[in-house]
């Protein structure tokens, strides 16, 4: 029997469009459900009479941010409520009150999609990549620096390095005029740092505010780093690049579980996304499940296992096709990589 001609990059993005309209019924649930578990969260954390159980609640407050900001992402994206103007008004505000002015966010996020895996596209919205040569090329103060942006510390502090400094505070200094949301973000982040110390006491500020920010965004920071850096990453020349090859080539599914996942909004179908960011999250696995061509992806989890292979995972080698510590750049190429085996993945549900 004669095998089906490949879709091409056009085909099979046209493939997804179903997939890309919302049930507003459901989209607004999932927007009522998710403040609703999150001020429960904040409650247990505040008013639990156990210090375990406040605990608790702040691990429960982080998890339950992340699912939050992924709809403020897919609100950005047009894939929720986007006629909505009450939904308008309470992401943008969600965006200032969370580090993630929409305007510098937009401007960063789409440049992201725009340019994932371009070896040679500006690293605007992303943890820059550098080739091996570029790495061999370039300054001990250079290095130094590509070291401290990808180091496991900086993904750590993601709270602090990638939205305080990246998201709010250089672009505010840089373009006040155009990003004087990031500017008017850091001032509620303050006042209400020093709002909840003053009349709460630095107990629930710690508990309530700064823990769960500090664990939700090394999170977040660390799920956006990994699902463009890991092991079989394929990074194209441009002569070579489409957007349904950056999609499924260099973004990654995250097999997490259902609890997980409902956490994270289900942005562990990441290959998904990038090929349609107008998908709402609630749909990426009903859209992989219907599409063959998304049902093998490159797949990653959060064991301690590939977190760690991921986090060694530094430069590009052309030459060998995939990622490398940074010792392996100064190694000869054994030889050059002309195909590679795409391992299918499990598919799973939601």
């Amino acid at each position: 029997m004669d095998r089906a001609a490949p879709l091409s990059s056009k085909e099979l993005i046209a493939r997804t469009r179903p997939f890309a309209t919302q049930d507003v019924a459901r989209s607004g649930w999932n927007v009522v459900a998710t403040y609703a578990a999150l001020a429960a969260a904040v409650t247990l954390a505040v008013a639990a009479p156990w210090w375990p159980l406040k605990v608790v609640g702040a691990v429960l407050e982080a998890l339950v941010l992340i699912r939050a900001f992924i709809l403020f992402h897919d609100a950005m994206h047009g894939a929720l409520l986007p006629t909505s103007k009450w939904a308008k008004v309470l992401f943008h505000a969600q965006g200032i009150l969370t580090l993630t002015p929409a305007r510098i966010w937009n401007d960063t996020h789409n440049h992201h999609h725009a340019n994932t895996a371009r070896i040679a596209a500006d690293s605007a919205g992303t943890f820059v990549t550098w080739t091996t040569e570029q790495w061999r090329q370039a300054s001990g103060w250079q290095r130094l620096g590509y070291r401290v942006e990808r180091h496991p510390v900086t993904i750590l502090l993601g709270y602090f390095t990638a939205f305080l400094y990246s998201l709010c505070l250089v672009p505010f200094v840089k373009d006040p005029k155009r990003y004087w949301t990031s500017g008017l973000a850091l001032f509620v982040h303050l006042a209400l740092s020093v709002g909840l110390c003053v009349f709460f006491g630095p107990a629930v500020y710690l508990v309530a505010f700064l823990v769960p920010l500090v664990l939700a965004y090394a999170l977040g920071t660390y799920l956006f780093y990994s699902q463009h850096n890991f092991d079989q990453v394929n990074l194209l020349p441009e002569s070579d690049w489409t957007h349904a090859d950056a999609a499924l080539e260099a973004s990654s599914y995250l097999r997490c579980g259902k609890v997980m996942a409902w956490f994270t909004g289900n942005i562990g179908y990441h290959h998904v996304h990038h090929l349609n960011p107008r998908i709402p999250f609630y749909r990426l696995p009903e859209a992989m499940a219907a599409i063959p061509e998304l049902q093998a992806p490159h797949v990653t989890t959060l064991s301690p296992r590939d977190i760690l292979g991921c986090l060694r995972l530094n430069l590009w080698d052309p030459a060998l096709g995939r990622m490398v510590r940074y010792r392996d750049a100064w190694r000869p190429a054994i030889a050059p990589v002309t195909t590679r085996e795409h391992v299918p993945g499990p598919l799973a549900s939601a």
